[in-house]
């Protein structure tokens, strides 16, 4: 199965839902960085929801979302667009910690308790949109929820699922978003809260073979408005903007290089790629600033 997500709505246009299958797009992000199990889960529960909230996008906006918490692995950044595009890092990749009470991996612990959650929307305005909540359990299935109802206003449910084997890949890993629209009777909510308790974890149910559309069919019966996005990873560098972040250095600091070390290695935050530039690549690049 490919990684894509879906969007739906359901209860005659009632609900509208995303659900998501992120395996291919996670363990690209995990073998890139070298990731340990518990950074390799949170980096993919947060890129999980930040393409959910991508879809939510259209034409060329896109969302960062920027978790920074007080535990070990420091700051989660996860950059998605409305096409499937995403891309994502942690500060400290090689977090590891041992399994909460539940027997799972324990990512509120990785995460910290403490800290805040930041979005920021790209909608091809003069401002960015900027929204922030504190971290409310660290979990992040819970925050982003937190997130929806107090900085949207939409009544959501977040689930977010990342299963690791034995050898450190990613055996599964997805999630679904729930939003609640004006219109739906008491007895709808009930029924959706009865199931939304009842329903087995994401990675449960792609561990069976559940697709992203019969993960929401559990939760609403049929779909309608049907559509799907293909997800993957994608990162933005290239040695041209490498270069002009070198140019952005000024020409002190770029003098300073050339008298140091005579070359510079340059490391993307979110693919990992490096790009190396010897002493005549830099003189090149500081000529050019002269003219």
């Amino acid at each position: 199965m490919k990684d894509y997500l879906v969007r739906a709505t359901g209860l005659n246009g009632k609900v509208r839902m995303f659900a998501a299958r992120t395996t291919e797009l996670v363990e690209e992000m995990r073998r890139r960085h070298d990731m340990f199990p518990t950074a390799a889960a949170a980096l993919g529960r947060t890129a999980t929801a930040a393409a959910m909230m991508g879809s939510m996008l259209k034409g060329k906006e896109k969302v960062s979302v920027q978790v920074k918490g007080n535990g070990p692995i420091g700051t989660i950044v996860a950059d998605a667009n409305a096409v499937g595009e995403v891309r994502g890092y942690v500060d400290d990749p090689h977090v590891h910690l041992p399994s909460n009470a539940l027997g799972k991996l324990d990512v509120a612990g990785a995460v910290g308790r403490e800290g805040y959650i930041y979005i920021i929307k790209d909608l091809g305005l003069r401002e960015p949109y900027r929204g922030s909540i504190p971290i409310v359990s660290g979990e992040l299935a819970e925050d982003f929820t937190y997130y929806f109802a107090k900085s949207e206003q939409t009544p959501s449910a977040v689930s977010l699922g990342v299963l690791v084997d034995t050898d450190n890949s990613i055996k599964n890993a997805g999630g679904f978003i729930l939003q609640l629209l004006p219109g739906l009777s008491d007895e709808d909510i009930d029924l959706l809260e009865k199931k939304l308790a009842a329903i087995p974890s994401v990675t449960t149910m792609l561990e069976s073979g559940l697709t992203p559309e019969d993960m929401l069919k559990e939760l609403v019966g049929d779909l309608s408005s049907v559509e799907t996005v293909d997800l993957r990873f994608q990162c933005f560098c290239s040695r041209e903007r490498v270069e002009n972040t070198l140019v952005s250095l000024g020409k002190d600091e770029l003098d300073a290089i050339l008298a140091e070390d005579g070359r510079a290695e340059v490391v993307c935050h979110f693919c990992n790629e490096k790009y190396d530039f010897n002493r005549e690549e830099l003189v090149a690049i500081r000529e050019r600033m002269n003219a």
